[in-house]
């Protein structure tokens, strides 16, 4: 049907744009050389992971759509590689997204203690155990816990043994949900503490008085001129308020989009195989291209919240003269 080839078209759009996107995301970063710190790097590893979601990922549930009744004709072993690329990489992009959220919270919250080097540090940490803790969950059906292909129903799909799947849920994303939720909350909650502060520490205007006699309870900057009390007030957002709000609202965006676009996924994920549901075939195509959605909007939101990016983007454009 027309509705069908629509469909398709716009799967096959969204993994080449996810690809392409992404990698013009490497490429800047590699080329720029402002770009080779905390937290390109971060943003270098999550780009990584979705890059190989579009690459390894996408194109073969793509032709798993394609194929009748979505049975898997490809033979055992590249269903294997398949489905351990498939929980690799959005593993690690869901765990780098994590990695992220925390590395802003940490440079908002403890901006002093927060050094370049300390930063350096758990960021590479943090980059080092999102990939150890993603091929472990992936590889680990390939040694028994669980069968990923049936050839009987020709079937291809995450293992659906119990254990498994509470352990591979748990630690692909309900682990890292909770982590960027928590986070979220203490940077709104710190956000609110130092709006509330200035406002508490706001310097106001004094009446025109020959000298200043009683010292007001409240912080002021008086500065006297013969017989004038002159004041100056201090509304304005300084630079690194202004800076730690765009983080905030960067990180919450960056959450909210991860949280829609996983979810729902992950719910079937885990009830399915715990209370033998049969869950239409269409609603699991639905939520898991949803889910891979997600390498798309990631470098969307990165970029859209860091003019260099904008610039570094025309530049790769631009012939050097």
């Amino acid at each position: 049907s027309i509705f069908t080839i629509l469909i398709l078209t716009l799967l096959v759009l969204l993994t080449v744009a996810t690809f392409l996107w992404n990698l013009l995301v490497l490429a800047t970063i590699l080329r720029v050389k402002a770009f080779h710190r905390v937290p390109h790097n971060l943003v270098a590893s999550t780009a990584v992971s979705d890059v190989l979601v579009a690459a390894l990922v996408m194109p073969l549930s793509l032709v798993k759509e394609l194929s009748a009744g979505r049975r898997w004709r490809l033979g055992r072993e590249l269903c294997l590689v398949w489905v351990s690329f498939d929980v690799l990489c959005c593993t690690a992009s869901i765990w780098n997204v994590t990695a992220i959220a925390l590395d802003r919270y940490w440079s908002i919250t403890r901006h002093l203690e927060y050094t370049l080097l300390t930063r350096r540090r758990i960021s590479n940490v943090m980059i080092a155990l999102t990939w150890a803790l993603s091929a472990t969950i992936s590889l680990a059906p390939l040694f028994g816990w669980g069968e990923t292909y049936s050839p009987e129903q020709e079937r291809c799909q995450v293992s659906q043994e119990p254990s498994y799947t509470i352990v591979s849920t748990g630690g692909a994303f309900y682990l890292p949900l909770c982590v960027v939720l928590f986070v979220y909350w203490k940077i709104y909650k710190a956000a609110k503490f130092r709006m509330g502060g200035r406002r508490r520490n706001a310097v106001v205007p004094l009446p025109e008085a020959p000298q200043v006699k009683e010292a007001s309870h409240e912080p002021q900057m008086v500065f006297t001129a013969r017989h004038a009390a002159i004041t100056f007030q201090t509304d304005g957002e300084t630079w690194r308020e202004q800076k730690e709000k765009k983080a905030a609202l960067m990180v919450g965006i960056l959450i909210g989009v991860f949280v829609l676009c996983w979810i729902p996924f992950f719910i079937t994920e885990l009830i399915s195989p715990l209370c033998s549901c049969n869950i239409p075939p269409v609603w699991k195509s639905i939520f898991l291209w949803l889910g891979y959605s997600n390498s798309f909007f990631n470098p969307l939101i990165y970029t859209a919240f860091n003019k260099n990016y904008n610039n570094a983007f025309k530049n790769l454009f631009v012939k050097q003269r």
